[in-house]
């Protein structure tokens, strides 16, 4: 997509907190999810790209050195400190923001035949509209709280998120007919689920980011049933760098010097550091990134 076509305000009521949602797009499913689970406070994160989960039973930090961003003055950002947390702490519960395409307030995908699928880089359906940009392939972890953090084998997630030039199929203008970048995977015996797709953009007002939902089963989520968890996953700061610096994220190079982790108004309460996702690649190559979700 032409970036002339591609404007750089806020994306109207993005985020704008859960009071909102509830009261403007939340769906009696959805608003079941956040009564119900009381909202966790932070995630069980920094697992690896291949899906390898920390200790159960162990605490430790690891430590990411991250460079400027782009437009910053040389100096180099401070050094991001991102904890592996005990068994028991539970991913963030976020909003799903005004484009879910879960039903909860309009268009739904999770109905329409071809959402299961792991690669999400194209429509399915009645187009088969490409998204460019950048190769990634994300996995999530899905892990069971209340059974000593076992796999969640047989769980299912709803991924999606913006294309390159920071816009969301189904409801931007232009894309209301495509259904790019959502899909649907079941978890398999590790609780994993992995999807491939492209490097999101970066719009103004919002770090980069994936969102999702989880389900208990496939079945609740090709039905748009009882929603387990809702959360983002953050990406680092030296792949957003490395990605925006190539061509066809013009936009994003532009955008996304003016909001850090700390600012952002969905990752800001920590710093991110629950939600960023470990990241390995290039953007000749592609990158991969990993999360545990602890449910």
């Amino acid at each position: 997509m032409s970036e002339n076509h591609v404007t750089e305000t806020p994306h109207p009521d993005h985020d704008r907190g859960l009071e909102f949602d509830l009261s403007k797009i939340m769906s009696r499913r959805s608003l079941g999810v956040f009564l119900g689970m009381g909202g966790a406070a932070a995630a069980l994160a920094a697992c690896t790209p291949d899906g390898s989960t920390p200790s159960a039973t162990t605490t430790a930090a690891v430590t990411e050195s991250t460079v400027p961003s782009a437009g910053a003055t040389g100096t180099p950002a401070p050094t991001l400190t991102r904890a592996i947390a005990e068994c028991g702490v539970e991913i963030p519960q976020e909003t799903a923001g005004p484009f879910p395409g879960d039903g909860s307030n309009g268009p739904n995908a999770l109905e329409a035949s071809g959402v299961v699928r792991r690669d999400i880089t194209s429509s399915f359906g009645a187009s088969g509209t490409q998204a460019g940009g950048v190769p990634l392939t994300f996995t999530l972890t899905l892990l069971d709280n209340s059974n000593g953090c076992s796999p969640l084998a047989g769980a299912a997630v709803y991924a999606w998120h913006c294309d390159r030039d920071g816009k969301y199929s189904m409801y931007d203008s232009g894309l209301e007919g495509e259904n790019y970048l959502r899909g649907v995977q079941e978890a398999d015996g590790n609780g994993q689920v992995t999807f491939t797709s492209v490097f999101p953009g970066a719009y103004n007002g919002r770090w980069p980011h994936i969102h999702f939902e989880v389900f208990e089963s496939m079945s609740n989520a090709t039905s748009a049933g009882q929603v387990l968890a809702v959360s983002q996953i953050a990406l680092t700061e030296a792949s957003c760098n490395d990605v925006y610096a190539t061509e066809g994220y013009g936009t994003s190079a532009r955008n996304f010097p003016r909001t850090t982790l700390q600012s952002d108004g969905v990752f800001g309460d920590d710093g991110g550091v629950y939600q960023l996702a470990t990241m390995t690649g290039s953007a000749a190559t592609g990158y991969t990134a990993g999360l545990n979700v602890t449910i």
